[in-house]
């Protein structure tokens, strides 16, 4: 559900006074980096497009190898939001203008949930999900762990209550006994859901180096890679229950000005070259 009010059309140019919208969206978090963020994201991205939804995807901070994948999995470009390079109105500005009338935005968070820039976790993936109301869904590695993930849940849900923590998502577990007691730990200690449970995978096929996984354009089966994380989001991730918490996601208000040219035009900036970093 969404409401947008605009206070004119002046020729090309829309000028929303005050918008109010509803934003139906997720950010995937997890609690460090090469804890499957990634993968999962772009599973869970090529299984809701299969069953034919329309999505927006974007990716926290700089990076654009992730964004790669998450856009071809979309079938969609994906764009950057960057709390440290950009004020907080332009990305919620980017936020809303590419997500308006689509069917859910997902948003991949990067390193831990709460990982910033100093010891208060300026510009983390938490704050990003504060700016755009929307609830977070945790990818939890539980590789040789048991109640101590529901200790890791509880304690991202006291440092900062106001992240709205929804859901969890168990990844590389080691059994069916092992996902039970992992799932009666968290939802007993916590009250927040477990939604999903990946067992633990063979990455051969999946090629990565210190960064992550490989840039999409030298990944030499791009499209295999999407179609086998599409599978595991498939059959491990409730997604209708994914959904469900996406549709009640916060709601925004949005009251500066700005036009469908982003305050600028073409003619702005006549001259400029522009390098765009894709491999």
């Amino acid at each position: 559900m969404k409401s947008v009010h605009l206070s004119e059309w002046t020729g090309s140019l829309l000028i929303p006074m005050h918008i109010h919208s509803r934003i139906p969206g997720i950010v995937l978090a997890a609690l460090k980096g090469g804890a499957g963020k990634t993968f999962l994201s772009v599973g869970i991205v090529a299984a809701l497009r299969r069953r034919g939804l329309n999505l927006s995807v974007f990716k926290k901070g700089p990076d654009y190898i992730d964004a790669g994948w998450l856009g071809l999995a979309a079938a969609e470009s994906c764009y950057n939001l960057d709390p440290y390079l950009f004020e907080r109105d332009t990305v919620l500005r980017s936020f809303v203008k590419r997500s308006l009338g689509k069917d859910a935005a997902i948003v991949e968070g990067n390193r831990g949930l709460f990982d910033g820039v100093d010891s208060a976790g300026s510009f983390s993936t938490a704050e990003l999900a504060k700016t755009l109301k929307t609830p977070v869904v945790l990818i939890l590695e539980t590789t040789k762990m048991t109640r101590t993930a529901a200790a890791l849940v509880l304690g991202c849900k006291a440092l900062d209550p106001e992240v709205d923590l929804r859901a969890v998502i168990l990844n590389r577990v080691g059994g069916t006994r092992h996902e039970r007691v992992l799932t009666q730990a968290i939802e007993d200690a916590t009250q927040v859901p477990v939604i999903g449970s990946v067992s633990k995978l063979s990455l051969d096929n999946f090629p990565q180096r210190h960064l992550g996984l490989l840039p999409l354009q030298e990944h030499p089966g791009a499209m295999d890679f999407v179609a086998e994380a599409s599978a595991v989001a498939e059959q491990s991730v409730d997604l209708d229950r994914l959904m469900e918490v996406a549709r009640n996601a916060g709601e925004l208000h949005l009251s500066s000005h700005y036009d469908s040219h982003e305050r600028s035009s073409a003619r702005d900036f006549q001259g400029i070259r522009v390098g765009v970093i894709k491999d």
